[in-house]
């Protein structure tokens, strides 16, 4: 299987880990922000990352979209599982995992974009990375406003996370879960960023322990 991916990107890590969950051998291909469209709209009229390529007979060409991959990866090798027997249960993983793609990463996008515009412009000064970081902060309409809303919105979601995971050791029932791989991967980047990493250390012990199950390299920060 080929991954297509950015290789900073936390929607690309949650199929990564999904992928070594599921102990399923594979090739990353990372491509170049902004010349990526020109592979992609082609194979699967998208301009997101990932794309898994499966590469086997009898299977999609290309699956765009890290909900789609990970589905089609539950499909493909059902075990070990990332779906809940319980229907209640993995109906509410996959609420959690919609709410934790559709807002919380998003979110984690604008404050650690945001960030590394600023305060961690050490990190990575080059002059590439920072084309890069300004052409996502004009992409997604980063400025201040937004930045303040999106550090609201990831209070409340740690305020949610921490109820559930610091009771038990998955955020649904007591198995991984799609919510749990979502979490770990979109709220990696906060690792990066002081006062996250200061302020909230079981957030980054459970994605630590995520990863270290899925094989994963762990992201920058930890």
């Amino acid at each position: 299987m080929l991954l297509l991916q950015f290789s900073t990107s936390h929607y690309c890590r949650k199929a990564r880990l999904a992928l070594g969950y599921k102990g399923i051998r594979y090739q990353v291909e990372n491509l170049t922000p902004g010349l990526h469209t020109l592979k992609l709209k082609p194979l699967t009229g998208l301009t997101t990352l990932p794309v898994l390529l499966p590469q086997i007979e009898g299977q999609p060409q290309a699956i765009g979209d890290s909900t789609q991959i990970l589905s089609f990866l539950e499909s493909y090798q059902p075990e070990p599982t990332l779906f809940l027997t319980n229907h209640k249960q993995q109906t509410e993983a996959l609420m959690l995992e919609d709410w934790l793609d559709e807002s919380i990463g998003t979110a984690t996008r604008f404050v650690y974009y945001h960030f590394r515009a600023d305060a961690g412009k050490h990190i990575d000064p080059s002059l590439f990375s920072q084309i890069v970081i300004g052409v996502v902060r004009k992409q997604y309409g980063i400025n201040n406003a937004s930045v303040e809303l999106a550090t609201k919105r990831l209070t409340l979601a740690l305020e949610e996370l921490s109820s559930r995971w610091q009771k038990s050791k998955y955020l649904v029932s007591d198995h991984l879960s799609v919510a749990d791989i979502a979490a770990a991967a979109l709220l990696s980047p906060l690792a990066l960023i002081p006062h996250y990493r200061q302020g909230y250390p079981w957030l980054f012990e459970r994605i630590v322990q995520i990863h270290q199950l899925c094989g994963e390299q762990l992201p920058p920060g930890l």
